[in-house]
């Protein structure tokens, strides 16, 4: 085990009245259009797992292989969805198309992500399942692979399994990096150890593809379909929604990507996995890439709420070089 501890720097504040009432520390990293380092903080070449952030890439794998999906599967593929019945509906799409059903999924079962899905769905009397899970979508891609391919469909997320080679040799080639450290996600897929240098390098090369290449397509998927990527009230859907061209992933833990159309990127991690950091933190790097500020004003400045009232807000520390 490593133990050595990365050197991150404060990225985001909560103040409550006059006090600074927590920090939360990361690693980020903003890249100009032409790759070079515009913005970094902490450390960024570290070697973090980058979670669901990899799907967007997982894709790219699939399509690599063969696999043809419309804009909504390819979009819910690259998805952390929030568990709504089109997302479910839409993940049964792409396994009954593979002549499969939801029997045939590998991962592990939940209720849907989504606040407001996750009500709806226990006041049905729902429990967990695979389906409802937020990687759904990935993995019914996933077995549609095999199926295309005529590889076996049982043993998919195993380490042997021809899947897991595809996979681990596109990464390596969007991302520029080895793959060194390989554990397993919360769903089951393998997860990679990559820098935050890297995965922007990656977002960077899907949104700036040629057109109708296995990148592109997953990105132009994306963005044509915010609300598979994600889902209603989620940060990352409304920030694809708000500016024209963006492209953005979350992934648990803290980690957030994004790619503008000009080629510019920014990954970053927050060190304490903090959900609510992420999109504050990315944006006074948004802003130094070019952002127009009114796009950005709903995700930085979040209001604290003391007796229901504002007392504080929720900001990204500016940016520096």
């Amino acid at each position: 085990m490593n133990n050595t501890f990365p050197a991150h720097a404060p990225l985001v504040v909560q103040t409550r009245g006059e006090l600074v009432e927590s920090v939360h520390y990361g690693s980020l990293i903003a890249l100009a259009h032409d790759g070079g380092s515009l913005l970094s903080r902490g450390e960024p070449t570290t070697r973090v797992y980058p979670r669901s952030a990899l799907k967007p890439l997982m894709a790219v794998a699939m399509l690599r292989a063969g696999l043809d999906l419309p804009d909504d599967q390819l979009a819910l593929a690259a998805a952390s969805h929030s568990g709504s019945a089109l997302h479910q509906e839409t993940a049964a799409k792409i396994l009954a198309d593979a002549g499969l059903t939801a029997a045939d999924l590998g991962n592990s079962t939940d209720i849907p992500y989504g606040v407001a899905e996750r009500s709806e769905w226990l006041r049905a009397g729902n429990g967990p399942t695979q389906l409802a899970q937020n990687c759904s979508g990935k993995h019914a891609a996933l077995l549609a692979t095999c199926v295309h391919n005529g590889w076996p469909t049982d043993g998919y997320l195993d380490a042997g399994h021809p899947l897991a080679a595809l996979i681990r040799g596109t990464v390596s080639d969007l991302t520029g990096e080895d793959i060194t450290a390989v554990s397993t996600d919360g769903c089951g897929t393998e997860v990679f150890g990559l820098s935050l240098h890297g995965m922007a390098r990656a977002f960077a090369r899907l949104n700036t593809a040629d057109p109708g290449t296995p990148e592109r397509r997953v990105a132009d998927a994306m963005r044509a379909r915010p609300d598979m990527v994600a889902g209603a009230g989620r940060d990352v859907t409304a920030l694809m929604e708000a500016v024209p061209g963006l492209l953005a992933k979350d992934g648990f833990e803290g980690i957030q990507l994004i790619a503008l159309a000009d080629g510019s990127a920014v990954a970053l991690k927050i060190s304490d996995g903090g959900d609510r950091a992420r999109m504050p933190a990315a944006v006074p790097a948004l802003l130094a890439l070019g952002v127009d500020p009114a796009l950005l004003e709903p995700f930085n400045h979040l209001p604290v709420l003391g007796g229901g009232h504002p007392v504080g807000e929720l900001r990204g520390l500016p940016a520096t070089g």
